[in-house]
């Protein structure tokens, strides 16, 4: 199974056409179909359903898309890689970010950088600590910033300058909203916003045996999608401070919990990481910045 069959057999799952999907790949509709059918009977499973105008993947193209897509990022990835070996000026750089206004610490550390080597290129993606420490094992990313201590038989880390506050963001004219904080009582019966994992840790051991009597109205990997669902008036969405506008006439506001709630964040890399040149000056400036963790 090559790589180039795959980037084929992805341009086809995104187009849901065999025509589109040739023209994007310059080469002919003849071509794409033999390379697909080719794949198709190298796996020994159909791919995909052809109807009049599309193409749908059947459950076994669902699961090939996931595969593929990893392992034409981990290509790409590699080729960058050793390209940059002699690029003193840049290269490629790949994140995976948790959520948080500590991420302006990264940013700034980046711009620096950039003055310095003009030829860096950053690529970030977001997400929660599963999906981000997912794609670090893969190798698909040389770093991560995730919201919990991380595992340190796996990971070297330096922990971020600052600590996340917790709090309940709603709608202005909540009847909680005028509270100076927010205890486990005051949200019992509310409709609560929350990422999956951060209910079932920080927001469990925030509310201790309460815990169960809390209701996870809707999950939300993003706070900002969180939000708009408490603007509407559906609920209370418990997230970090400064992710949410909760400024005058926002129409929300924050409201800290009580006792306090604080979460540290950490940029973490594997441990046995082989970092290309530019990734080990950013590793060498964040170092100086923030210090490591032993």
């Amino acid at each position: 199974m090559e790589i180039r069959t795959l980037r084929y057999f992805l341009a086809v799952a995104r187009e849901e056409n065999m025509t589109r999907a040739a023209e994007m790949l310059h080469v002919t509709q003849p071509t794409l179909s033999k390379t697909l059918k080719a794949l198709e009977e190298e796996l020994g499973k159909k791919l995909f359903t052809r109807k009049s105008f599309s193409i749908k993947l059947t459950d076994e193209g669902m699961l090939l898309r996931d595969r593929a897509a990893d392992l034409v990022d981990m290509a790409d990835k590699i080729e960058q890689e050793f390209v940059s070996l002699d690029d003193i000026t840049g290269g490629d750089i790949y994140f995976g970010l948790a959520e948080s206004y500590q991420i302006r610490y990264l940013a700034r550390e980046l711009g620096r950088m950039k003055k310095v080597y003009p030829g860096l290129r950053y690529h970030i993606t977001s997400g929660d600590t599963e999906q981000v420490t997912e794609k670090l094992d893969k190798g698909l990313l040389d770093f991560a910033v995730i919201c919990e201590p991380p595992d340190s038989t796996k990971y070297e880390y330096v922990k971020l300058p600052e600590s996340d506050t917790w709090g309940a963001v709603m709608r202005s004219d909540h009847p909680l909203a005028a509270k100076e904080t927010v205890t486990v009582e005051n949200l019992i019966g509310e409709p609560l916003f929350c990422s999956e994992q951060s209910w079932n840790y920080e927001i469990r051991d925030w509310a201790g045996k309460d815990h169960e009597r809390l209701h996870m109205e809707g999950s939300f990997r993003l706070a900002y999608n969180g939000s708009m669902f408490a603007r509407e008036g559906l609920g209370i969405l418990l997230t970090f401070n400064h992710l949410v506008d909760c400024s005058e006439g926002s129409g929300l506001v924050f409201v800290p919990l009580e006792p306090l709630q604080e979460t540290h964040l950490y940029l973490i890399w594997n441990r046995y990481q082989t970092f290309t040149p530019i990734a080990e000056k950013f590793l060498s400036q964040i170092t100086r910045a923030f210090g490591a963790d032993d």
